[in-house]
């Protein structure tokens, strides 16, 4: 956890839990998309100012992988392990650890890319901001 770019401390909500008492699946793609954002502010950068200035960061395909559950009230860190970047594609790898026994609860995998002024393209804002952690 340590050799993460980034590390972000959430809780979980109790109406994120469904039936079971757990985290219903599709909060952690909230969860993840939560640290994403909040990595562009780190770095300087806000995603709508970057809208309104006409580049759109998109989502163009997540995979997850779900291993342990969390449950309401717990507490734990939403990280980017790495940072990745094939062609016009960013890849997002990170991870979902529980804080109480540091057990890995989910990764993710995250493909994003730019669109400005309504096409795809590769913003030269991101690759400046992004080129210390690309691997």
């Amino acid at each position: 956890m340590n050799s993460s770019i980034f590390q972000l401390e959430m809780k979980v909500r109790d109406y994120e839990c469904d039936a079971q008492g757990i985290v219903n699946n599709a909060n952690y793609q909230h969860y993840y998309e939560v640290a994403r954002h909040e990595f562009l502010e780190k770095e300087g950068l806000n995603f709508y100012e970057l809208h309104t200035q006409g580049t759109d960061l998109v989502l163009i395909s997540i995979f997850v992988k779900y291993i342990a559950s969390l449950q309401g009230g717990n507490q734990f860190i939403c990280t980017i392990e790495s940072l990745e970047k094939q062609g016009i594609r960013y890849f997002f790898n990170q991870k979902i650890i529980r804080k109480s026994d540091l057990k890995l609860c989910s990764e993710a995998r995250a493909e994003v890319v730019s669109v400005v002024k309504g096409r795809v393209s590769i913003p030269k804002i991101l690759d400046d901001s992004f080129s210390k952690y690309l691997q």
